[in-house]
């Protein structure tokens, strides 16, 4: 039986629990002390709740952040120490360049294994592999309901109450709009890592009063030809920001923990 650590008990952290391969259960996670009696109730005692990754005393076959990107900044370097592997939701967090290049040293120096998960999008094997032959541009645009914007800058930028058809209220680089958009643009972080980088990947953000889908467009051309690629995802029902393929791409890193996909 393989043992996950999860870091983070929201909403998509329950949709990945909820749909845990057999062969994988969870071990411990990683939560506010708030959360902790819920936990407790949750689980019968048979996972140990922690507010720190240096309270467990074993080794996780896998520690799986599903909870912010101030998470990362707060307890990926300690994860990474303990030479475990690191898979990451909020791949956002690296558009802050200090820290990618503490964690990435952390790696180098204690062996850990940082793990870029797909997230909400597709395509990002055919990304990187494009990359090795010489990219011109990348363009990612997302396309969200009013309601998947809410709570965040979008609401300085455009009355999302009023909003009559669909509108683009942001362009910048993949550096920007994860910063700008921590709950919102881990899928611009995610194509940036895989791709051209921060600086280099160009994101359009829109709001669409007509769906309730989270659509997802991606225009990559380079040496190797061009290619298209337009995802039009469900969002979760506990938390309309959050794309439900995002949960299944960490449920299917759990996979891969059975399967002999991860290699720690």
């Amino acid at each position: 039986m393989k043992k996950i650590m999860m870091i983070g008990y929201g909403a998509m952290a329950k949709a990945v629990i909820a749909r845990l391969p057999e062969g994988v259960e969870v071990g411990w996670i990683l939560a506010r002390a708030a959360h902790h009696a819920a936990i407790a109730e949750a689980f019968g005692g048979r996972v140990q709740a922690l507010t720190h990754p240096e309270q467990c005393l074993q080794r996780p076959d896998l520690v799986l952040e599903c909870a912010s990107q101030q998470a990362v900044a707060e307890f990926g370097e300690a994860v990474l120490q303990r030479g475990w592997p690191l898979a990451l939701i909020s791949t956002g967090a690296l558009a802050d360049a200090a820290l990618q290049q503490r964690l990435q040293q952390v790696c180098r120096r204690h062996h850990g294994q940082l793990i870029v998960l797909s997230g909400a999008v597709a395509g990002m094997d055919g990304l990187a592999s494009a990359r090795e032959g010489g990219l011109e541009s990348v363009t990612y645009q997302a396309s969200k309901s009013p309601a998947s914007w809410r709570g965040s800058p979008a609401e300085q930028l455009i009355d999302l109450d009023a909003v009559r058809e669909a509108q683009v209220f942001f362009e910048g680089s993949a550096r920007e709009a994860a910063r700008l958009f921590p709950a919102n643009a881990n899928v611009a972080a995610t194509i940036a890592l895989n791709g051209l980088g921060m600086d280099a990947t160009r994101v359009r953000l829109q709001v669409d009063p007509a769906t309730r889908r989270n659509t997802h467009r991606l225009q990559v051309c380079g040496d190797f030809g061009e290619f298209h690629i337009e995802l039009s995802g469900t969002p979760l029902a506990s938390n309309p920001k959050t794309s439900t393929l995002a949960a299944l791409s960490a449920v299917q890193a759990c996979r891969r923990l059975v399967d002999g996909g991860f290699i720690a």
